[in-house]
């Protein structure tokens, strides 16, 4: 599998085009509505919109952005249904759905099902709900595909979901997908606050499901997983324009966080960057340069130094 969709509520993918999908809708109090913030992808990474269309089974309307080789899904909703529950209970825009690309999705459907994950299929996709520490996790399994990058990202890798127990949720994610704990590695943070794991699908790819328990609840990470519980938290994607990213948004007034280090000019790509959530519309966005990812993904030795 790969990463390949992000959804708002609605989902990332796996493979190696990576997607996710979030939800959200025009209301007081929420981050910028769909078509806002469709305009936001557009003016901060280059995505560009490939249709438009609806999910029946999740009740919503669906803008669906090219970002590099990835999808993001932009989902509002369409009368009763999975969206406006999720909108409801969660209050705000967010990132609703991971997804993953498989050869045969059919099959990582199945093996979903037999590990007691509920699912449906629509469009041919497979719709997967899985229940960690009591709370519905989506995912979303399409098919393997090449697709033309577009914009300043060159393609999704991460989607990081928070828990208590990592133990646990890692183990559930490991049946569900069926995916081999010999790929896996550690991953720890005590600048933000957290350690994890990383579900890596398999060698020598970057995608995977990042695992996460926070360990100081005074960081961000730790808020949002006090207010929030077991949740999708944000999204990784790898770009070889980030200054390009980093000046634009910055030059918008919108909001970014920066890792360069200190002895690297400013005028020269930084190591990884942040898009806050409403930067986007509704959802945080990490940025690492080109194999700088494999620094905590277990092989350091794969990442081209700049310096």
């Amino acid at each position: 599998m790969a990463c390949s969709r992000t959804c708002a509520p609605a989902w990332p993918s796996a493979t190696a085009n990576a997607s996710s999908a979030y939800a959200d809708r025009p209301c007081a109090g929420c981050h910028a509505g769909p078509e806002a913030a469709a305009a936001k992808w557009r003016e901060r990474v280059g995505a560009e919109e490939v249709s438009r269309d609806a999910i029946r089974s999740l009740g919503a309307r669906r803008i669906t952005l090219r970002a590099g080789a990835s999808d993001v899904e932009l989902l509002e909703p369409d009368g009763t249904g999975i969206v406006e529950s999720e909108l409801k209970r969660r209050g705000r825009a967010h990132l609703f759905a991971a997804g993953a690309a498989a050869t045969d999705p059919s099959r990582v459907a199945e093996q979903a099902r037999r590990s007691g994950a509920r699912h449906g299929e629509e469009h041919g996709r497979h719709y997967l709900t899985v229940e960690i520490e009591n709370v519905p996790i989506r995912f979303v399994i399409s098919s393997e595909e090449t697709r033309e990058p577009v914009g300043d990202l060159d393609f999704l890798y991460e989607v990081t979901v928070l828990v208590a127990d990592q133990k646990k949720a890692v183990a559930r994610i490991r049946d569900v997908f069926g995916l081999h704990a010999r790929h896996f590695h550690p991953i720890t943070s005590e600048h933000f606050g957290y350690t994890g794991v990383l579900t890596l699908f398999r060698e020598g790819a970057l995608h995977r499901f990042e695992v996460i328990t926070p360990t100081d609840k005074t960081k961000t990470m730790g808020r949002f997983h006090e207010r929030e519980g077991a949740a999708f938290y944000m999204a990784f994607a790898e770009s070889a324009r980030m200054e390009k990213i980093e000046r634009g948004t910055k030059e918008a007034g919108a909001g970014v966080t920066v890792d360069r280090p200190a002895t690297r000019d400013d005028s020269r790509t930084a190591d990884q960057l942040w898009l806050h959530p409403s930067t986007l519309g509704g959802m945080m966005l990490g940025i690492s340069r080109p194999s700088m990812a494999w620094q905590w993904s277990g092989h350091p030795e794969r990442v081209v130094s700049i310096d």
